[in-house]
């Protein structure tokens, strides 16, 4: 059974450039291999992975009516609470299928609401519990750091200078999903999961999960569907469609799922999922970077801006999920 690669980073962050360099390899050759990684030594405080991720489970035990508050007037994906039913993430590769058995809160710009800008979109802070503000936003300034590292880590693994995306990574993109899996009280419908199959459409995903059943699963031609387990408060990092087509999918962006807990199961099975999707700016060109292109392997892809590709993916979920 494969398995996902482990790699303690804290040499990338603390150590020399040889150090740095041996870590950037191995984070490349697992995205080579299975296109998933799991980090620890990342330098963000358990505490604070800890207190967001009770204070989040808070929330979604609030009584509906109050989490629908938070629901914006458009009842689109990209900001806001969305309530269960609403989405069928792999729509967009299987069609019609059965709505995904969970909810969440989502928070898109949030470091550039922070920092004032004027273009910055408003998000929808919740109020109670009066602590989850506060800490959603120390945890997105760590996950910014995080997602500049992880992106030196990648150049130098994609044999390119370490600054080589800093320009591109200056104003990210950064969508952080803090997702609710219900105790499944009914039985799921035919086909119907916790999260469908699906691809990730930007960058690298940053995974914070829990160890409750019915998790993560990543797919493999050969063997099926196998579970994704990973250490407390480490990250499950994945490659998406727009850094595949960047690296002229030398980095695999996988099939990837999250499963039913057992029917057998006694006690609660929720499961909460703490989400940060990252690209480039919008303005990024995302061509075949240059070290993975040459005569056996010509560039596949047109070059694309990442702002619309990304913002067409998720259109088209969102049509293809609302028009069951």
């Amino acid at each position: 059974m494969p398995e996902i690669a482990t790699i303690d980073i804290e040499p990338f962050r603390l150590g020399d450039a040889e150090a740095r360099l041996a870590v950037a390899k191995s984070f490349g050759e697992a995205f080579e291999d299975i296109g998933f990684a799991v980090i620890v030594g990342h330098g963000i405080p358990g505490q604070l992975m800890d207190d967001t991720y009770a204070a989040a489970k808070a929330f979604f035990e609030m009584p509906l009516g109050a989490k629908l508050a938070l629901q914006p007037p458009e009842k689109v994906k990209a900001r806001g609470y969305l309530p269960m039913g609403i989405e069928s993430v792999s729509a967009t590769l299987t069609g019609e299928t059965p709505p995904d058995l969970c909810e969440a809160l989502v928070f898109a710009g949030i470091h550039r609401e922070l920092r004032g800008d004027p273009n910055a979109r408003p998000n929808y802070w919740p109020t109670d519990p009066p602590q989850l503000t506060g800490l959603i936003q120390s945890y997105a300034r760590s996950i910014e750091t995080l997602t500049r590292q992880l992106m030196e880590m990648s150049a130098l693994a994609l044999d390119l200078p370490e600054d080589y995306f800093d320009a591109d990574f200056a104003d990210p993109n950064m969508t952080f999903r803090f997702v609710n899996y219900p105790d499944q009280v009914e039985e799921p419908k035919p086909g119907q999961l916790r999260y469908g199959e699906h691809h990730d459409y930007g960058g690298l995903t940053i995974l914070r999960q829990d160890s409750a059943p019915g998790g993560l699963q990543i797919w493999d031609p050969v063997v099926g569907w196998w579970d994704a387990l990973s250490p407390h408060n480490s990250f499950v990092i994945n490659v998406g469609d727009l850094m595949a087509r960047w690296t002229n999918d030398r980095w695999s962006s996988t099939l990837h799922r999250v499963i039913n807990p057992s029917r057998q199961l006694t006690g609660s099975t929720q499961r909460l999922s703490m989400v940060a999707f990252t690209g480039p700016n919008d303005n990024t060109e995302v061509v075949a970077l240059p070290t993975c292109v040459d005569e056996a392997h010509p560039a596949k892809y047109e070059p694309v801006k990442a702002g619309p590709y990304i913002r067409s993916k998720i259109a088209a979920s969102h049509e293809l999920s609302t028009t069951r």
